[in-house]
């Protein structure tokens, strides 16, 4: 394998790495968010954004020479198993065949995990301020229940309280009006008395 062949191997091994890390269940999304969010990482962020820019350049151009070398092997394929002048050609084109669906595996595999890993950092990021948000509106309604609940235990006292007062109007005005009924009764009397 190649110089540039085994980096691209490399860069490969190192995205399935993170892809299996960033897929563990113990570690929460709010801790990647944390070490997301590192100063670090904003520092080095335009640095890094270029590398991988230039990564990716080279893995496409990579992929496309594997797409190359596996049309021209596949092609020649049939032409040289025939051939007689030399016994060998035809296992020697049957490995670079081999080497270029290898070549092309590895960088198309790599340019894939690429889209995923950048995919899954997003939606952690994604998955981790909504679980915060989660949280912020968890507590809001929990204070607005209790809120509620106060307000509602405050108007059931003043529905108790105005039912008392109302009771007691009522006794005083069944009591006024139990006078007034028996005022009227004796000027009644008091006035057939006196027109008798």
């Amino acid at each position: 394998m190649t110089l540039q062949w085994a980096a691209v191997a490399t860069f490969l091994y190192a995205e399935i790495g993170l892809i299996l890390i960033f897929c563990l269940p113990f570690i929460p999304p709010q801790r990647w968010q944390k070490i997301f969010s590192f100063n670090v990482w904003g520092k080095i962020a335009t640095f890094w954004n270029k590398a991988f820019l230039t990564i990716i350049i080279l893995l496409i151009v990579l992929f496309l020479d594997a797409v190359r070398e596996v049309r021209k092997y596949s092609s020649v394929h049939t032409i040289e198993k025939s051939s007689t002048s030399r016994p060998d050609a035809y296992e020697h084109t049957q490995m670079k065949l081999f080497r270029s669906q290898r070549n092309l595996y590895i960088s198309g595999f790599s340019l894939f995990f690429w889209l995923v890993l950048r995919r899954l950092v997003t939606l952690i990021t994604q998955l981790a301020k909504e679980l915060s948000n989660k949280g912020v509106l968890k507590t809001q309604a929990e204070n607005t229940n209790k809120a509620a609940k106060k307000f509602m235990e405050e108007n059931e006292k003043l529905k108790r309280i105005l039912k008392s007062h109302g009771k007691d109007e009522e006794c005083v005005l069944e009591a006024e009006n139990k006078k007034l009924v028996e005022d009227q009764q004796k000027l009644k009397t008091e006035l057939r008395k006196t027109s008798d």
